[in-house]
């Protein structure tokens, strides 16, 4: 009897009230099919309007430094970065939740944008969710940080991998160059917003680290004192 009580346990993993609840993943899918509609829009159906939504350098609008992490150059652009935006994605929303990953997104991909148009060409033409993935990549390092050694081993090999397969997908974008009008050059290889997205992600997360997850000392005293007053 003893030895059948163990069984579940066993095959359970972990006892019911030691057990991690899983959580719900739902924003990275949403992310991932807002890049391929987009994708399919502009490269499929031709939707008019949906080149409105890249980052043109020499006239840049507002939205453009948010919609243009969503746009892609080619379907080999797209499909990488998708891969690696699911992966680093789900262990951002994994560990942080839907609202973080979602900010996550969103500041580092405008942020290293920014960054672009501030030090690229005027006539250059950004698109891509790269500098969004080195952001996501960044993040989720430094969230499940720690000294151990096999940790550090592993954020190096994927961290070179990442790099490789990133600027491989990168330089699929050179396939749209020249069917830009006005003499628009889009930037192959973009570098600039690899790096800027990564640091964006660091900032990001240090900014984070430095607000307060709960009340200080001296206001959760004077909260008891007013219940015992109450009481």
């Amino acid at each position: 009897m003893h030895l059948l009580d163990i069984i579940p346990q066993l095959e359970l993993g972990k006892p019911e009230e030691r057990r991690k609840p899983e959580k719900r993943v739902n924003g990275i899918f949403w992310i991932i099919l807002l890049n391929l509609g987009i994708y399919v829009a502009d490269h499929l159906f031709q939707v008019q309007g949906i080149r409105a939504l890249y980052l043109y350098h020499n006239r840049p609008t507002w939205y453009q430094f948010v919609t243009a992490t969503f746009c892609h150059a080619s379907w080999n652009h797209l499909s990488s970065n998708l891969f690696f935006l699911y992966i680093f994605g789900k262990l951002v929303e994994e560990e942080e939740g839907n609202f973080a990953l979602w900010l996550s997104y969103i500041f580092t991909g405008a942020g290293a944008n920014l960054v672009s148009w501030l030090v690229l060409p005027r006539n250059a033409v950004s698109v891509g969710a790269s500098g969004a993935v080195f952001g996501l990549f960044a993040i989720s390092v430094l969230v499940k940080m720690s000294w151990d050694w096999r940790k550090i081993l592993e954020v190096l090999i994927l961290g070179q991998f990442v790099i490789e397969k990133v600027m491989e997908a990168a330089q699929a974008s050179t396939g749209m160059s020249g069917r830009f009008s006005g003499g628009y050059a889009l930037q192959s290889v973009n570098h600039i917003a690899h790096l800027s997205g990564a640091l964006v992600g660091v900032v990001l997360v240090w900014l984070l680290s430095r607000v307060p997850s709960h009340p200080p000392e001296s206001e959760m005293s004077n909260l008891r004192g007013k219940r015992d007053q109450s009481t």
